[in-house]
């Protein structure tokens, strides 16, 4: 099988699963949430019992104190998963009011530049992203959001494949 076609079957998957986590927001929100609960209980676990190789007691006790952190974030988004999703779109909230923030003062120091409105629009899409986020907490947008993020991120990257495929077909001829 040739190079290209496996980057378009794989595009093709990645759109079809996009539309698939499109379709329930809610339930891949929560999966995320629980694959992130079950990636904080192993890395956790690890970096605990590497907290006892380290050398120095004050590495000693970050890498413990650390890993028990971990340990407890993970246990508490597989506890309770829809309040760990909750609290995984606060933080993509805040992401996305921090980086709309950074962007916004970047454009100002861009003034005399031609890459002032588009900084200056693009951080203030984020912010709008973020209030609206904010503002629709309670209507259920925060349990959803992940998944809709997924889900737009999984239909990108699968027409980015499809395309960058058949480029490389047509580069092949």
């Amino acid at each position: 099988m040739s190079d290209w076609l496996k980057l378009l079957l794989l595009g093709l998957l990645s759109i079809v699963f996009g539309v698939i986590v499109l379709a329930a927001p809610v339930v891949a929100s929560v999966a995320i949430t629980v694959l992130t609960g079950i990636l904080l209980l192993i890395s956790g676990g690890l970096q605990a019992i590497g907290g006892f190789t380290v050398e120095g007691a004050l590495n000693k006790v970050l890498g413990i104190v650390m890993g028990l952190i971990m340990l407890f974030l993970g246990w508490s988004f597989l506890a309770h998963p829809l309040e760990g999703t909750l609290t995984l779109a606060t933080v993509v909230m805040i992401l996305f009011a921090a980086g709309g923030i950074a962007r916004i003062i970047l454009s100002f120091q861009m003034r005399d530049t031609q890459f002032f409105w588009p900084m200056l629009i693009s951080g203030a899409l984020s912010l709008l992203l973020a209030g609206y986020i904010l503002a629709n907490a309670g209507a259920g947008l925060a349990l959803s959001l992940l998944g809709i993020l997924l889900g737009i991120e999984m239909l990108f990257n699968g027409f980015g494949l499809v395309f960058a495929s058949l480029f490389m077909r047509s580069a092949s001829r």
